[in-house]
């Protein structure tokens, strides 16, 4: 269908230039050549500038950059999938927290070690009260219990920072179990459901391969836009177990009506759009353009010939 449309803006076209070329010709008699003159290039500008000439270059474009675009929506998705099947985002995060958590305890401790060893106040004093009220609020308790012994002696001081140690340690490992429990998902069906979208983008990939989807038949690419769709809404569902590489592309795929990339190539406004903001720099689009410039200007002179052929 969207053949015929563009034949038929082709041959209005055809038809405009064939009016202008008439009213240039002094050598025939013709009523109101201004008029067919304006006409003829009203005629051409609509539909061969604005309606032909984009539409033959999107599809010269298309053909050759179509294979490079699935692959990459494909891969891209697909990795987001993975993350999403795999807990990446929660045993990062779960990761993060345990280290900022080990980093907070060793750097109370240290301060704990200093005060306990503190010459002009030994040994379990105020200050070393106040640095474990700071230790209960890292660890989320009402309060840890202060050791009785005084620590007067070194030895007594080392035996009361090793009892602290010991203890904030084993406060440590269950505060650890605790950020691991908070942050695990309760449920596995994210990942049931990224498994299966996965795994049909996998499927997508081999029939591409063994030539069993073609990416130029309309068929083809429905068929892989009905398979990125779906893993682009299991993303936006699972966005929150899913560290998307940018803010851009956070926005891409969970917006409420995402196009994928795939689809987006199948557009002529939307790829000539894209072409002006600059996001096809470097893929050859203003070539594809000249060669469709030139396609079309031959077409036209035959066309002209044609029409004279069958008028003489």
């Amino acid at each position: 269908m969207c053949w015929v449309v563009t034949i038929g803006f082709f041959f209005i076209a055809s038809w405009g230039s064939k009016m202008i070329v008439d009213s240039l010709n002094q050598k025939i008699y013709l009523e109101k050549r201004g008029l067919r003159l304006f006409g003829g290039f009203l005629i051409l500008v609509i539909f061969w500038l604005f309606c032909s000439m984009p539409t033959n270059t999107h599809t010269f474009f298309y053909r050759n950059i179509i294979s490079d675009k699935v692959a990459g929506d494909i891969a891209t998705t697909e990795g987001y999938l993975l993350q999403i099947r795999d807990n990446v985002a929660p045993e990062k995060e779960i990761q993060a927290r345990q280290t900022e958590l080990e980093n907070k305890v060793k750097l109370k401790l240290g301060e704990l070690k200093t005060e306990i060893e503190n010459e002009a106040n030994p040994g379990n004093g105020p200050k070393a009260k106040e640095i474990l009220r700071e230790f209960a609020e890292i660890f989320g308790v009402a309060k840890i219990e202060p050791l009785s012994i005084k620590g007067t002696s070194i030895q007594e001081r080392q035996k009361i920072y090793d009892t602290y140690r010991t203890r904030m340690l084993i406060m440590m490992d269950s505060k650890k179990d605790v950020i691991k429990n908070e942050l695990t998902p309760k449920n596995n069906e994210h990942c049931k459901q990224a498994r299966i979208k996965y795994k049909n983008l996998e499927q997508v990939r081999e029939y591409i391969a063994n030539g069993t989807i073609d990416l130029n038949s309309a068929e083809g690419i429905m068929i892989v836009c009905e398979k990125l769709n779906d893993g682009y809404a299991t993303i936006r569902n699972y966005q929150q177990f899913v560290n998307f590489k940018n803010e851009a592309e956070k926005d891409h795929y969970t917006a409420p009506n995402a196009v994928t990339d795939v689809k987006r190539a199948t557009s002529v406004f939307d790829v000539w759009e894209d072409y002006l903001n600059g996001k096809y720099d470097g893929h050859g689009f203003f070539f594809w353009i000249v060669i469709s410039i030139l396609v079309d200007v031959a077409a036209f002179i035959f066309f002209d010939i044609a029409f004279k052929k069958r008028e003489d």
